[in-house]
């Protein structure tokens, strides 16, 4: 085993709860020794962290105050004390927000290495993130060949996800909104959307209505209030509204009525059906087996934004509330592959 004696670990600790947009003064950097492995447990350091727009939600009252911040996470076994994990091997865990972690064989997955794809690939598309995209298309969507798409925060992880992967699963038309211009060309010009918008530009029903003028089959909401409203307007008969998030709403203390048009969903049967991608973690497998051979012919690229060293991880998740990440935001320790 390791000698770990002199060597020092990070944790990011939540110190306050926000009202609004959080800030740095919300969160600190607690230095400790580098925990030892006990037997049955084994010493991870983490090369790889996500920030995700849940762990806002989870800051009103869900994490700790004055205790380290949890999120997905890969890391390299460095000392172990333990049979079932070798010195070595790449595991996943959801001890996030720290560079080192103590964890048992229950709490990781090993991670499968695929030639050409790279370890950041399991932070975005082959993550919990592309798991999301994709239950949302095959399991609550059912997303048919031939049909039109709208997604919402289309330039972020989950919205540049369910892009790709409808352009290779037979979507006709796909359309998203953005934040800004350059992630409406981002989102045409490299990641296979058709149109695409910058919601400030104005009312989102009439953006919507010029981006599809035929209507939408099938809209993928990562961001609630006026474009779910706009979306409901635009869907077609049968359509359907897979809700993944409400970003517009998580820092605003005084959130959005609902939409003003829900008797639609019924003059339409419409379907609008939330759901977690923790409940499908079954579906991990299948989602491999369906990318990585897009990921190794090039079919389906990789949208990250990568901030390189633990340090700037409270910064990376406030750039990423902001919007200032194009796909997946992810947070590399120096010296990561």
């Amino acid at each position: 085993m390791n000698d770990l004696s002199g060597a020092r670990a990070l944790t990011v600790h939540q110190t306050a709860r926000p009202h609004g947009f959080p800030t740095p003064a919300d969160f600190a950097f607690v230095e400790s020794a580098v925990p030892e492995p006990a037997p049955g447990t084994a010493l991870v350091e983490n090369l790889y962290w996500s920030v995700d727009p849940y762990h806002r939600e989870m800051m009103d009252g869900e994490f700790e105050l004055n205790a380290p911040l949890e999120g997905r996470t890969i890391g390299r076994v460095t000392a172990s004390r333990t049979p079932d994990l070798a010195e070595g091997e790449i595991v996943f865990h959801r001890h996030g927000w720290r560079t080192h972690t103590l964890v048992t064989p229950e709490e990781v997955r090993r991670l499968p290495r695929f030639d050409g794809v790279p370890l950041s690939a399991y932070m975005s598309i082959l993550g919990g993130t592309g798991l999301t995209a994709y239950v949302g298309l095959t399991r609550v969507a059912r997303l048919r060949e031939g049909e039109d798409l709208f997604v919402s925060a289309a330039a972020g992880g989950v919205g540049t996800a369910t892009g790709r992967l409808a352009r290779v699963m037979g979507a006709r038309r796909i359309v998203g909104s953005a934040g800004s211009a350059a992630k409406v060309s981002y989102l045409k010009e490299h990641v296979g959307y058709d149109d695409a918008f910058d919601y400030h530009e104005g009312p989102a029903a009439a953006l919507l209505a010029k981006a599809a003028p035929d209507g939408i089959d099938v809209y993928v909401d990562n961001v609630g209030g006026e474009q779910l409203e706009a979306a409901i307007e635009g869907l077609r008969e049968f359509g359907r509204i897979v809700r993944i998030g409400t970003v517009a709403q998580y820092n605003d203390p005084e959130p959005l009525s609902a939409p003003r048009n829900l008797t639609e969903i019924v003059e339409k049967s419409l379907r609008m059906e939330g759901f977690h991608v923790r409940n499908h973690r079954d579906l991990q497998e299948e989602l491999y087996e369906y990318v990585v051979p897009h990921l190794q012919s090039g079919r389906i690229g990789l949208d990250e934004t990568i901030v390189d060293g633990f340090d700037h991880i409270v910064d990376a998740f406030l750039g990423m509330l902001r919007g200032r990440n194009v796909g997946k935001m992810i947070v590399r320790a120096a010296g990561a592959e």
